[in-house]
């Protein structure tokens, strides 16, 4: 039996948290240890106080701090330091195990030394509209694959797509390989992944391990995410510079009008042409922060706390 831990960073937790203990708790591969990442004690508390979840489990250890100290890439990694399992898996709070097989699935891929990470399928959620809905079996489709390095031509940046939403690691490659990078504002997933991939090693997009997780964003909402989408890449040149992601964002918005065309939803596509342009004015201004003042840049961004 394989040992993994899941490591989940936490921020103002809600109710469905408990499922998504429960439902973790309960899969076919079990889990060694749940270790909680948790930004601001107060609202972790507020949740858990009075609730059996530590008496139910004996295998949950969470560690706070306050949201200053907070990194996409330096957090994670904190939580990969108090892990001793040879396999783990990387997850957000608000991404629900949509059967009970998904770190068994999702594991499976990385019995095979060459492989450095395993993402999972997101699903799209009961509420989620149409245009999210459809966004999702863009991105994650049916069917399974593995990528390397002679994809990239092939597939560009989508070579180095790796999510964690929910996706496991070897941990000896990790370690190889120095980990997440320690300051970032967002992507530290697909930096690890283009960083191995260069390295010679796969990344599986494992299609049989599903979640339930989509976003019903408001298009101000897209362009903040995206403004820190274009910064990431602006400040690594290294894994981005040489395959661009306009392309991908083009078919995007190309298949989603003919969906929406098929489908009886022609009402919908001016509401996707105005979400996808404010994601790409974001996109290209965060990547081009450096010629903005420091006041637009703390406007657009969705996290004030990196600057």
């Amino acid at each position: 039996m394989k040992k993994v831990d899941v490591i989940i960073p936490v921020y103002k937790p809600e109710s469905g948290f408990f499922e998504l203990i429960d439902r973790l708790e309960h899969q076919t591969l079990a889990v060694n240890k749940i270790i909680l990442m948790n930004t601001e004690q107060k609202y972790f508390d507020r949740l858990v106080n009075g609730s059996p979840l530590f008496r139910k489990y004996d295998n949950i250890c969470v560690t706070h701090f306050s949201k200053g100290e907070f990194d996409h890439g330096k957090t994670r990694g904190q939580g990969v330091e108090k892990s001793d399992a040879p396999f783990f898996v990387m997850m957000t709070q608000d991404a629900m195990p949509a059967d009970k097989y998904l770190l068994e699935r999702l594991t499976a891929p990385l019995e095979k030394e060459d492989m450095a990470a395993a993402y999972a399928r997101q699903v799209a959620a009961k509420d989620c509209n149409v245009i999210e809905c459809y966004t999702r079996q863009f991105n994650y489709p049916e069917e399974s694959c593995v990528k390397s390095r002679e994809d990239i031509g092939r597939l560009g940046i989508k070579t180095f797509f790796c999510s964690n939403v929910c996706a496991a690691y070897r941990r000896d490659v990790y370690e190889l390989l120095g980990g997440f990078i320690k300051h970032t504002i967002f992507n530290e997933d697909m930096i690890y992944a283009a960083g191995a991939v260069k390295a010679g090693y796969k990344i599986a997009y494992e299609a049989d391990a599903r979640v339930v997780h989509s976003h019903n964003y408001t298009c101000i909402q897209q362009f903040h995410r995206n403004f820190d989408l274009g910064v990431s890449q602006a400040e690594h040149p290294e894994v981005f510079a040489a395959v661009s992601s306009v392309g991908e964002g083009a078919a995007l918005i190309k298949k989603t009008t003919g969906y929406l065309w098929k489908s009886g939803h022609k009402r919908l596509i001016p509401i996707l042409y105005i979400s996808s342009a404010c994601k790409y004015a974001g996109f290209l201004m965060g990547k081009n922060y450096k010629k903005l003042p420091r006041k637009m840049i703390l406007k657009c961004t969705m996290n004030r706390e990196y600057w």
